[in-house]
């Protein structure tokens, strides 16, 4: 009787095991190095690159951050937003009000994958590029304070269509619940949210962005910053006509670090979106850990950098490994 229970056991222990790795394995599907035997010097390759590139100008390496946030947000993270229009395909992502014409980096990609494909011919994805790029770009404009392993083994989609960064990209102009409900339909929640928004700390925006809603309409932003905004903004900017772009942070323009956060607390932001962060109790605390507290902010990015860039991959035999970024193969 007792041989029978522990043998029992021990097929429920095994079972629950099995289940365990089942589930860790759906969980789970990117690996850390896992070109370390497919092209061992792929990741070198693609961080080689983006030293030239953010040497020569640190909005490189913020439009390369950026590219992998509206990416992944947008038929998971699998290179859909590079694709060209194309007969078949007139309205690819790219186009989209969200991305064009703000959404720079496509020529850096194609030297990245130029590159690869010297060194390992169809090996590579322009999904795990973006995810590369991004994460060096990280490391590399915060002084290396930013600095983690990223997953890999993600394949290339092969939809692209503009209408779908307006379903999941929200604009600078939105409110609290509706940044947090985009995030949350993600699988990331309100501290992804503000801590993944402490981007806006480097990089350039179109005053299109911002001028109606925090320049033109009442708000909250510091009289200063509207003051100097104005000067180098004009009241009627909008997208495709007169619309020049100013810095996020004029305080460490070029430097990935937790200024934004004091910005915020200032109010010194452009973004509706930005301020927004303030108007809830949980959200507010969170902003004023990330400005004071040293390190504090740069451990949570690296964490929300990494659950960002496994949104709803492809991976295994869905896809495909583009030998041509713009295109589908």
């Amino acid at each position: 009787m007792a041989a029978a229970a522990v043998k029992k056991l021990q097929v429920l222990v095994a079972c629950a095991l099995l289940l365990l790795l089942a589930v860790g394995c759906r969980a789970s599907p990117l690996q850390i190095g896992f070109y370390h035997d497919r092209c061992p010097q792929a990741e070198a390759v693609v961080k080689g690159v983006m030293m030239e590139a953010i040497s020569q100008n640190p909005g490189n390496g913020a439009a390369m951050i950026r590219m992998l946030f509206h990416d992944c947000f947008v038929e998971g993270c699998d290179a859909s937003v590079l694709l060209d229009p194309t007969p078949f395909s007139p309205t690819p992502e790219k186009l989209s009000p969200p991305n064009n014409p703000s959404l720079r980096g496509f020529e850096l990609i194609d030297a990245i994958k130029e590159a690869l494909e010297v060194a390992c011919p169809g090996t590579v994805s322009c999904a795990d590029i973006i995810a590369f790029a991004a994460r060096d770009a990280s490391c590399i404009l915060s002084a290396g304070k930013v600095h983690f392993e990223v997953p890999s083994g993600r394949r290339d989609g092969t939809f692209s269509n503009a209408s779908e960064p307006l379903k999941f990209l929200a604009p600078p102009t939105s409110n609290l619940s509706d940044l947090v409900d985009s995030f949350v339909v993600k699988g990331l929640d309100a501290e992804d949210l503000v801590i993944l928004s402490g981007a806006h700390t480097i990089g350039r925006s179109h005053c299109s962005s911002f001028v109606p809603d925090r320049l033109n309409a009442p708000s909250d932003i510091n009289g200063g910053l509207a003051a100097f905004l104005r000067d180098q903004c004009p009241a009627d900017a909008a997208p495709g006509g007169n619309d020049p772009t100013v810095m996020q942070d004029v305080v460490t323009p070029n430097d990935l670090d937790r200024q934004y956060y004091k910005n915020v607390l200032s109010h010194k932001v452009l973004f509706t979106s930005d301020a927004a962060l303030l108007t809830s109790e949980e959200t507010a605390r969170m902003v004023v850990d990330n400005a004071n507290i040293p390190g504090w902010w740069e451990d949570r990015f690296e964490k929300a950098m990494v659950k960002m860039a496994g949104i709803e991959v492809k991976t295994g035999d869905q896809g495909q490994i583009r030998k041509n970024c713009r295109a589908i193969n």
